[in-house]
């Protein structure tokens, strides 16, 4: 254990039961625990269940002190397991609209940018708008995922507080090593969300490399049929300062 992230197993004994972040990582493991409803995640269940997940509790989040959180995970996460995530889960407070949530998201993620001390990936291209663009921190692709309490139609986004998620490319690339078993996991994840959320899939979610797809369209799901926006065409080389850290996550 550090005093950066938990393993599951080292959670229930590291904080009181009146502390805010027992309830929370509570109800995150209620929703990959469900059998009368199966999680759409389908290697996020294995993760969890493997003890190979990761969690962070931050309130509020804050790239100044994620960033080192986030480093000291990609450094070790060879270590977890093949279906490893590092989970950021925050405290529940007011609930915000949803257009909220997804600027302070980026913003977020242009602020980790600004903090990264790591050379961007050579195999990875800097303009989001490119198929196998992915966000990276510490000299590694990572794939990123954000649910809010502001998600309630797209029940597979939603969290009783602003939540990220951070799985390694290279996750992805161990446990789909082929077009075939990609798509079928694609496929797979797509039924379960058929009978888990209250309208159909977002057409942004895809297969990573696919010409049509935008990865960063992946990360903030709105709750309509609309593909996802981002304020940036590329978050290494950004100008934007880290101006966020008052924000209430």
């Amino acid at each position: 254990m550090t005093d950066l992230h938990f393993a599951k197993s080292e959670i229930l004994r590291s904080f009181h039961e009146d502390d805010w972040r027992l309830p929370v990582f509570r109800e995150f493991a209620s929703t990959l625990e469900s059998d009368a409803r199966p999680f759409p995640c389908i290697y996020g269940i294995s993760g969890y269940r493997a003890n190979q997940l990761r969690f962070a509790f931050l309130d509020p989040i804050k790239a100044t002190s994620l960033a080192p959180i986030l480093a000291d995970y990609i450094k070790n996460a060879r270590s977890f397991g093949p279906h490893t995530t590092l989970v950021v889960l925050s405290k529940p407070g007011r609930v915000e609209p949803l257009e909220t949530y997804r600027k302070r998201f980026w913003t977020l993620l242009a602020d980790l940018s600004v903090l990264d001390i790591a050379e961007w990936p050579s195999a990875i291209p800097h303009d989001l708008d490119n198929p196998k663009w992915e966000f990276c921190f510490a000299g590694e692709p990572v794939f990123v995922a954000c649910n809010t309490p502001a998600h309630v139609l797209r029940q597979s986004r939603r969290s009783s507080g602003m939540m990220l998620l951070f799985q390694p490319r290279w996750v992805f690339d161990r446990v789909l090593p082929t077009a075939e078993k990609a798509q079928n996991a694609f496929d797979a994840v797509r039924r379960r969300l058929l009978g888990y959320d209250l309208l159909p899939p977002s057409p942004s979610l895809g297969r990573y490399g696919d010409p049509a797809v935008r990865e960063y369209q992946q990360y903030f799901l709105g709750e309509t049929s609309a593909k996802a926006v981002c304020p940036f065409q590329s978050l290494r080389h950004s100008s934007h300062p880290v101006k966020a850290e008052t924000e209430k996550a």
